[in-house]
């Protein structure tokens, strides 16, 4: 089965130029010119590479980046005309896979798309985690969640300790672990942080916030999301 690339370009003739390359070569294609655009397509087709502009008329590259790999690790590679350093080490930070200036050599291209797709890990992780009641629906892709079909809305540092948990569904998360990844390396220790923001979560998106059911604590050891 051939590979499916997602092309994200708004100029159609770099855009056309890749369409015709990579079909082709038997790869499988999709395109899209706008972040808004990308960030539907890899939710919904799961695509097994993406190939990113990062001068989008909507969004950031460096947003884009951020809304696939907070549910993915489908490799990202970045095709731009920025050259200078900081654009690069900030994609490369955000967790693209590697990074192409404009102009491109067709070859070389084609060559660092093999190469990520070799190294391209399966990804057990989905756009959209549900829980089995059907109550609360979580979008990993958009950065949503909504309570029986009614929109919630969450702070910034609640969404990145619901995003992951949900992202590892019935897998025990450390609180040290969890603040760490949230807050960053200092903020290792700071417990009660965890305490406040997953009391917030709990009121928000439990049915019985004193009796939850989703956002497990597991005493001395960390937290647990059961969907």
């Amino acid at each position: 089965m051939s590979a499916t690339v997602l092309i994200v370009e708004d100029d159609v003739q770099i855009a056309r130029a890749l369409l015709v390359n990579l079909r082709a070569r038997g790869y499988r294609t999709l395109h899209a010119a706008t972040g808004v655009q990308c960030l539907q397509l890899a939710a919904d087709e799961h695509p097994d590479v993406v190939l990113l502009d990062l001068g989008l008329p909507d969004l950031e590259g460096g947003e884009v980046i951020d809304g696939i790999r907070g549910w993915s690790t489908m490799p990202i590679i970045v095709v731009s005309a920025r050259h200078d350093s900081h654009s690069k080490v900030d994609a490369l930070d955000r967790g693209a896979d590697d990074f192409v200036t404009k102009p491109f050599a067709m070859d070389e291209l084609l060559a660092r798309l093999r190469a990520a797709l070799r190294r391209a890990l399966p990804d057990p992780r989905h756009a959209v985690v549900e829980t089995s009641d059907g109550r609360l629906r979580i979008d990993l892709a958009s950065h949503s969640v909504s309570v029986n079909g009614e929109a919630v809305r969450l702070t910034k540092l609640e969404w990145r300790v619901l995003e992951v948990l949900a992202s590892n569904p019935h897998r025990l998360i450390g609180g040290s672990e969890l603040l760490t990844t949230v807050w960053g390396p200092e903020y290792g220790a700071e417990a009660n942080y965890l305490r406040v923001y997953m009391s917030q979560l709990r009121t928000k998106l439990e049915p019985e916030p004193s009796n939850p059911r989703y956002f497990l604590t597991e005493l001395g050891m960390g937290y647990r999301f059961t969907p």
